[in-house]
């Protein structure tokens, strides 16, 4: 992977002609494909705990946690953390990072139009700015072609409907994927509200700060080593401080939700109490990855499975495609794993966890051939329908309902 510079990048200087309506028609040829696969898993639902069967679009789409969004954007988040009848916290809007429905809520005392009408288009509307941002960070590294292509692969992404229901995750795409341009171009002071807006849509300013981390020791030993060309060494020496900066700025918009939570409530966990009630257990780095699976199959089996994932993340950044999208969007996607490896329970959820990871459609992109377009792509498209019908739709499961998206 190659370092963080504007003489670095690959792609031509010059934008083709006409560029962003390209990369539009690509996002909107995504978002008709997953209005498509909601509406016929709409039509597939029984009663659910939001609807009777077969619900409209604008109730499906408000499915799961968008209940969680709107309850925000209606009522703000509570004083005194709630308890069930043991005690514990029990869940609740802490959970659920304010500048989503702080957004909507926004444009609604402007409009008035109401959450129904808001928190879908401000979804829309992010994501469709966030394809735009998306492109321009692949053209760093990429022509043309491959850089719309990896558009194309977040576009139709197993997980792409999120883009379009009322969750933070289309918002979270765009202020990350501006954040990691404006790093990659070496903008770091102006990467700095951007990275303090993004802490407050998704909990990413952990994995964002180990990564800013990363490139300031990158840069560190670039610029002491002496044998390095000297162009290269003071290029270097003047990325060493804003990048310090920059990861201090992270870290602090990392902690800025939590802080406020404890703050509003008097109970300094009150946001990893609030998380963990989702759990039904306290946060323990690591240890569910190992957990989850020997359930499962065992411990012994478990220790294979987690020896697997461990060796196939490691050949993933040695494989020369991931190696090819450079030091940023690859430190970028390290630390993200790290951090779900350290916090993440393992579950239904994870697949749109991932998101995030979107970088790496650019390295999907530059495989040779047309193996993207004709297999790949058709094939995404599939599992989007299963993800929807079978984790967006509702289908009991058990006693605690149905297994969430």
């Amino acid at each position: 992977m190659s370092g963080t510079s504007r003489a670095g990048t690959r792609g031509p200087a010059l934008l083709p002609a006409h560029w962003s309506v390209q990369v539009l028609a690509v996002f909107v040829l995504g978002r008709l494909v997953s209005t498509v696969i909601l509406l016929v898993a709409a039509a597939r639902q029984d009663s659910s705990p939001w609807s009777g069967p077969a619900p409209g679009y604008g109730t499906f789409i408000n499915y799961w946690d968008s209940g969680w969004y709107e309850r925000i954007f209606r009522e703000g988040y509570p004083s005194v953390l709630p308890r069930d009848a043991r005690g514990a916290v029990s869940h609740n809007q802490w959970a659920f990072y304010p500048l989503f429905p702080g957004l909507v809520r926004g444009l609604h005392a402007v409009t008035g139009l109401g959450w129904g009408v808001l928190a879908p288009l401000v979804a829309v509307a992010a994501a469709s700015a966030a394809s735009l941002v998306v492109y321009r960070l692949f053209r760093l590294r990429s022509g043309h072609g491959t850089a719309l292509t990896g558009v194309a692969v977040v576009s139709l992404a197993p997980v792409s409907a999120i883009l379009q229901v009322p969750y933070a995750e289309s918002l979270h795409l765009l202020l990350l994927a501006s954040a990691l341009y404006l790093v990659a171009v070496g903008r770091y002071y102006a990467a700095m509200p951007v990275v303090a807006l993004m802490c407050l849509a998704r909990p990413a300013g952990v994995p964002f700060a180990v990564m800013v981390g990363i490139l300031f020791l990158h840069a560190l030993r670039v610029a002491c080593r002496p044998e390095t060309d000297p162009a290269r060494r003071a290029q270097a020496a003047q990325q060493v401080l804003p990048l310090f900066l920059l990861g201090a700025v992270s870290a602090l918009a990392a902690v800025a939700w939590p802080l406020i939570a404890w703050a509003v409530t008097g109970r300094r966990d009150a946001y990893v109490a609030t998380e963990t009630a989702w759990r039904g257990e306290a946060l323990a780095p690591f240890t569910p990855w190992f957990e989850a699976p020997a359930a499962v199959v065992g411990p012994a089996a478990a220790a294979l499975v987690v020896a697997a994932l461990l060796l196939g993340t490691a050949g993933l950044f040695l494989a020369p495609a991931v190696r090819s999208i450079g030091l940023v969007l690859g430190a970028w996607c390290a630390a993200y794993l790290l951090y779900l490896a350290a916090f993440w329970d393992p579950q239904s959820s994870t697949w749109r966890i991932l998101l995030p990871l979107f970088p790496l459609a650019l390295a999907v992109a530059t495989l040779r051939g047309r193996l993207i377009l004709w297999v790949l792509l058709p094939v995404s498209v599939m599992l989007q329908f299963l993800w929807v019908d079978w984790l967006w739709g509702w289908t009991p499961t058990g006693p605690d309902g149905d297994y969430p998206p």
